[in-house]
């Protein structure tokens, strides 16, 4: 055999390694699991989870020894979060209690730490291009990292949500939900709806998900990228409560979020959270194209 006809030989031999090599939906699933793995074994996704796991169940200690004696949280006079007031009557309303005071800052600060070190912590441990060369391709590994954290946007959303549900049933009474319209609904439905804000809730951080993940792909820097994408939130968030600045309002992703109180209605109110999914959506577009454009262009190898 001559020269030519070995090397072409090996051409063929390479490119069948190749695509024996490649991965197709077992590998790319077999990725994700090792993803999620190594995100929820981390000792800082489980402090964060057990900061939020926390939050319900000293708001409830909070209502309960307010109305040790029967009387109403918040006083006459409202104040407190929204639905406070109703927790006494019913443990449930302890759950969007909690995810109402959870949403502003501690949620997304979580999932802007999860989604911050998503790229850059690899790059800084010298493990993405161990990634990158096994190979899992660069949008495969982006896609990948992305779903993770969406994962991490329910799992740190149900934890508020479940750790809410227990405290309330354990500190309160259950029963019949009455709705913010005024309509009476049993607990079975009460907790359907329950489960519905709670998704609702995740889906309304997608768009900080993506934002966090294109900063990632900016930096060989996890602190860098994590306090970038809080810094970031909390600007967003002063920015959404200046009144002369009510003109951009409407196109700030954190704007909407609080929408999920509308599922409490008969009928739901559908006008704001359309809005609000849509705005997210348009968020995990644009930030995620970005994303994909930095990575596929960066020298992660070097």
């Amino acid at each position: 055999m001559s020269q030519a006809e070995l090397v072409a030989e090996q051409d063929r031999q390479d490119r069948q390694d190749r695509q024996r090599h490649r991965p197709g939906v077992a590998g790319t699933v077999t990725l994700f699991r090792s993803e999620l793995v190594t995100t929820f074994r981390r000792w800082r996704t489980l402090a964060l989870l057990g900061v939020l796991a926390l939050i319900p169940v000293l708001v409830g200690i909070a209502v309960r020894i307010e109305t040790g004696g029967g009387g109403t949280a918040g006083g006459d006079g409202g104040e407190g979060p929204p639905f406070i007031s109703q927790i006494t009557n019913n443990g449930l309303f302890l759950v969007f209690t909690s995810l109402m005071v959870t949403l502003p800052f501690f949620l997304p600060m979580t999932v802007g730490v999860i989604a911050g070190d998503s790229v850059a912590g690899e790059a800084n441990a010298g493990t993405l291009r161990y990634l990158l060369v096994a190979p899992a391709g660069r949008i495969r590994l982006l896609c990948v990292k992305y779903a993770s954290i969406l994962v991490f946007c329910l799992a740190a959303t149900l934890v508020v949500a479940s750790f809410a549900l227990a405290t309330g049933a354990v500190l309160f009474p259950l029963g019949d939900v009455t709705l913010l319209s005024g309509t009476t609904v049993p607990f079975s439905e009460g907790l359907l709806r329950a489960l519905a804000i709670a998704a609702a809730v995740a889906l309304s951080l997608t768009g900080l998900a993506a934002l966090g993940l294109f900063i990632s792909t900016l930096t060989d820097s996890g602190i860098a990228a994590m306090a970038a994408t809080v810094g970031l939130l909390l600007m967003v968030q002063i920015v959404d409560t200046i009144p002369q600045l009510d003109a951009v309002h409407p196109y700030l992703f954190t704007h909407h979020w609080l929408s999920f109180a509308d599922l409490l209605r008969d009928p739901v109110y559908w006008d704001e959270l359309v809005k609000n999914f849509g705005l997210q959506a348009l968020y995990a577009g644009v930030f995620g194209s970005a994303a994909w454009a930095r990575f596929t262009t960066r020298d992660v190898t070097a």
